[in-house]
């Protein structure tokens, strides 16, 4: 495994530097400001896209991407340090065509969509025309265990009949957001990983309906993370997405890449916090010493480096395998890195937040904001729990094999004597 940067990559984090440098870092306090006033979309997002994508900085994460499509297909190894400079700044992404969850989305058609399906949903979607959902998780159940769910989808005629309730749906709110992945089950007495199955559900159809926007922890997104009722929606049964049965499996394949994406987008909001907290402590003094000068804060510093730069090793060794060998063979690597990450995430914010004090948990930082996306994820894309289980599964199952090897580094007592 080579972890060093090829040209090619060097010249696009480049790129995606200078463009953030130039354009974005700029714009953060507009965006606020329209934002606060209520309005969204801001002002200037569609011609900061046409920039970008103008400048070939477009769909950088879809390996498959195909050349007749907008954008450059990049494997994940080749994109994950490009995420994690976007990751400074948590609109970024957008500008790119890089934002979730209209990545996985994404892929997910580009997958397993018909052609009139990609005619009418991933071609807007590959050319930034329009934003969609992707609603599985349910207030009722654990949807942690997606075989939980308890969304309907029944034929009736030449139709689907949807009846469910969905929460914290990303892009509900957002105004350009036109199309639903909806998972639900289709056959309920199934095996428990073949009841489920996805449909598209364009934004319009009667009986969808956005009840809330659900804040994360008091903080607004207007973009949305909602909660959504499907009330006997009705849609042709040409809007199965791949085959009846296989949500499951197509809900698993859209989350290793994406699992990538949030992790480096983490790592880069950690360096973020520890550039800031290293600014602000070689500023400010306390008791007649610089804060970098006490013991504490500079342990801070030095331990936030070391656990940043170990965990982007591990989300680049994870997205070398599934580069190399598929999603599934990196099940327990994608665990560790969803198990690690988010915790990283917060603790470097928060060592940061203490850093500049009250500051650090007002607006005047980006780090309160920051802190918050880092704990939300420790739910989103499942929770640490259900990674940790299945990391020990995995370890368990693979001791088999050599189960009692050990035995010989044991020297226990002589108890014969």
């Amino acid at each position: 495994m080579d972890f060093g940067y090829s040209d090619k990559v060097e010249g696009f984090r480049t790129r995606v530097r200078h463009f953030m440098d130039d354009h974005i870092v700029p714009r953060i306090a507009q965006w606020n400001e329209e934002v606060h006033r209520g309005s969204f979309p801001v002002s200037f997002m569609e011609d900061l896209k046409a920039l970008a994508k103008s400048e070939g900085l477009w769909n950088l994460f879809l390996p498959s991407l195909r050349a007749d499509e907008p954008g450059t297909a990049l494997s994940n190894l080749e994109y994950a340090p490009l995420a994690e400079i976007m990751g400074r700044v948590p609109w970024a992404p957008e500008v790119f065509n890089c934002n979730a969850p209209d990545t996985g989305n994404m892929e997910l058609l580009h997958l397993f969509a018909t052609p009139s399906q990609r005619e009418q949903w991933l071609l807007p979607l590959l050319e930034g025309e329009i934003r969609s959902a992707f609603a599985m998780t349910e207030p009722d159940v654990a949807s942690s265990d997606a075989t939980n769910i308890t969304t309907s989808i029944e034929r009736s005629g030449g139709d689907y009949v949807i009846n469910g309730r969905k929460w914290f749906i990303t892009n509900a709110a957002h105004p350009n957001c036109r199309i639903f992945i909806v998972m639900g089950k289709t056959d309920p007495q199934a095996e428990s990983h073949r009841q489920q199955s996805m449909v598209l559900v364009p934004r319009d159809t009667p009986g969808l309906e956005v009840l809330r926007n659900i804040d994360i922890v008091n903080h607004h997104s207007p973009e949305g993370h909602c909660e959504v009722v499907f009330r006997n929606v009705r849609v042709p049964l040409a809007n199965l997405l791949g085959e009846e049965g296989s949500g499951f499996a197509l809900a698993q394949a859209r989350l290793g890449p994406g699992r990538i994406h949030h992790c480096m987008r983490s790592i880069g909001a950690a360096e973020l916090a520890v550039e800031l907290m290293i600014e602000r402590a070689q500023e400010r003094k306390t008791f007649g010493r610089f804060l970098h000068q006490h013991g504490i804060v500079a342990e801070w510093i030095a331990r936030s480096r070391i656990e940043i730069d170990q965990a982007r090793l591990l989300v680049l060794k994870t997205a070398w395998m599934i580069d190399k060998y598929g999603a599934k063979a990196a099940r327990k690597e994608i665990s560790m890195i969803k198990a690690l990450i988010p915790n990283l995430h917060t603790t470097v914010c928060d060592r940061a937040m203490q850093t500049f004090g009250a500051m650090g948990i007002s607006p005047d930082t980006p780090l309160a904001d920051h802190w918050t996306w880092g704990r939300a994820l420790r739910f989103i894309d499942g929770p640490d729990e259900v990674h940790l289980q299945t990391i020990a599964r995995i370890e368990l199952k693979a001791s088999q094999a050599t189960r009692g090897a050990t035995a010989a580094y044991l020297t226990p007592p002589d108890r014969s004597r």
